[in-house]
Parts: structure tokens; sequence; C-alpha cells
């Protein structure tokens, strides 16, 4: 039979079990055993010839248990970080706790790894976006933040393919009518997909649809409505204050947003680089689930392979709106 020794054990269990049975003096036996007469006592008085654990039977906490209670209800809850925890708990229940024991103190209770809390977490079910072929793009623009050497903020306008998820960029200095339709004809130039039809929300650089409070028809008259007119393009707008009907780019915003609060930039051509960089790796290097792990180059490839009609040239490894 396998035994597992303490790594630091003098003894075996049949010295053990010989000393236990053994009426002779305690020097005696440790000069014969080659131990001490510490270890012949320790062993005399147990009944047992195995190693016990060498598991603490107390923790070693700071935390009482009402305040290790209230710390996993924190972070049941609030779903934050174990630095920020460590804060909270710091300022309000015990200053002397450790990160490494409230560390601790999460695995004992089960709640020691933030992603599993947050993947138990109930979320509410999206509906899918209805599928078209190449073509429809969703159209919006996300405010950047103003850089040290600059006098005012960025507005990044953002355009991504309904069918291929691949996106376009540019950043101009003004949210006009004048810049979006500036964007709309780089995008028709540098989008190698026939545009069919255009979602955007109902901001005045886009539509004259709204009126102060007041909601009215778009009147067509609109410098972006005249160029989607002449390029051939039908232009919807989202319902007034229903961002999630063009979430589709509100997400990507998402992950823009991520990289800006990321990374700490000098001046808005490291920005503006950044940014751009980013785009070319979403477009060309990361697989999107919603795509059945292809990257956006790879379905707008696959596409063109079945539907040629629906582009107007190849894709190729080409950034988004770069001229």
């Amino acid at each position: 039979m396998l035994v597992r020794l303490h790594s630091q054990a003098t003894t075996t269990p049949k010295i053990r079990a010989a000393i236990q049975a053994s009426d002779e003096p305690a020097w005696a036996l440790a000069e014969r055993h080659g131990t001490t007469e510490q270890t012949v006592w320790k062993w005399r008085k147990r009944d047992s010839v195995h190693d016990r654990s060498h598991t603490p039977h107390r923790l070693q906490t700071t935390l009482t248990p009402a305040q290790e209670a209230v710390a996993v209800e924190l972070r049941k809850t609030l779903l934050v970080s174990l630095d920020d925890l460590l804060a909270v708990v710091r300022e309000f229940l015990n200053p002397n706790v450790s990160r490494s024991g409230l560390d601790r103190c999460l695995r004992r209770h089960g709640v020691g790894s933030l992603r599993d809390l947050k993947a138990k977490d109930e979320k509410p079910k999206h509906s899918g976006f209805k599928a078209y072929d190449p073509g429809y793009i969703h159209i919006d623009v996300k405010y950047l933040p103003r850089m040290a050497n600059e006098t005012s903020r960025g507005y990044l306008f953002v355009a991504i393919d309904r069918a291929t998820r691949r996106v376009f960029i540019a950043i101009y200095r003004n949210k006009t009518a004048a810049n979006a339709r500036r964007f709309l004809r780089d995008l028709e130039r540098a989008c190698p997909i026939r545009i069919r039809t255009i979602l955007t929300d109902n901001g005045k650089e886009f539509t004259d649809r709204l009126f102060g409070l007041r909601k009215r028809a778009a009147t067509g008259e609109h410098e972006f409505d005249t160029l989607c007119s002449a390029l051939g393009i039908e232009h919807r707008l989202t319902p007034p204050r229903s961002p999630q009907t063009n979430g589709m780019v509100e997400r990507f915003n998402g992950r823009i947003e991520e990289v800006l609060q990321s990374h700490h930039f000098r001046s808005g051509e490291e920005l503006e680089t950044t940014l751009r960089r980013y785009v070319w790796l979403y477009n060309h290097q990361l697989p999107q689930s919603a795509l059945r792990s292809k990257t956006p180059l790879q379905a707008m490839k696959d596409w063109h392979k079945i539907k040629p009609e629906l582009f107007k040239k190849q894709p190729y490894y080409l950034t988004g709106c770069d001229r």
C-alpha cells in the first residue's frame, strides 16, 4: 500500500507504532530511531500513526463574519472588481483588511470570479436584426474627447454594414450636415458594396425631420437627403428617442468607448491613428460571432462569391474611409 508521508517527516508509521508500544525512556528511543525526544513524546500521545492535516483550524482573517457577509453581498450586487471592493471595504468596514485576505474571503464564499457572476446575471434578450443582403448601412456619430493640443472636441462618424459588419469611420471637427454629406460621399467611394439603404437617427446633421420638440415629415431637401437621392440610396430614420433601433452601430461605438477608456492619448493625431488601427483590426482580424467566427472581410468576400452583383468592385484588404 502506498503511504504518503509529510515532506519533513523523520519517522515512518512502523517506527511510530514501535514508539507507542515501547516502555523505554524517550531518550533511548530517540537515539535508536535517529530522532528527537520531542518527536517520541508527540507520537506516544497519539492514537494514530498517520500524519494529521496541516490545514489551519482557524482562518487568519481580519474580517468578522458579519463584515464578510456584507462584502460578499456587495460583490454580488454591484459586480465590482476586487480592487474597487477593497477600497469600499477599507473605507466603510475594516481599514486593516488586505487584498489577499479579501480575495480569499470571496473565493471561500464562491464569488471569487467576477466573470462567472456576470454570466449568471439574467440579461434581457434582444431581438435579432432582420437579415439583409450587403448594402444596408447603419450610420451614427460619436463624441470624442478633446485632446490637449486641440481647441475643440472631435466627432467620429461611423458606418457599419448590417450583413458583413464591415466598418467605415471618419473624424471631423464639426457635426454638421456638410460633414455628414462629406462622410456619405467618402463612404460611397470607398465601399466596394453598392449601398442601397442607410439608417440614421434624427440628428440635424442627417435630417430636418425634427423641428424643436415637434415631429414632422422629412422634406427631402436636407443636404444628406439630396445626396442619398442622387446616389440612389434610400434614407431611413429611426423613431425619435429609440437608439436601440440603430443598435448595431451603437454596439460598435461601445467598443470604441472601451478603446478610449483604456488608452492615454497625447494628441488628436495619436487618437485618430489608434482608432483607424482598431477599425483595421476589427475588419480584418477579429472574428465575429454573428458572422459564424468570420471576420467582416471574410464575410464580404463570401458574399462577393455568392452575389457579385451587389458589389461595385472586389473587396480587398483596405482600410475604412482612407483616401
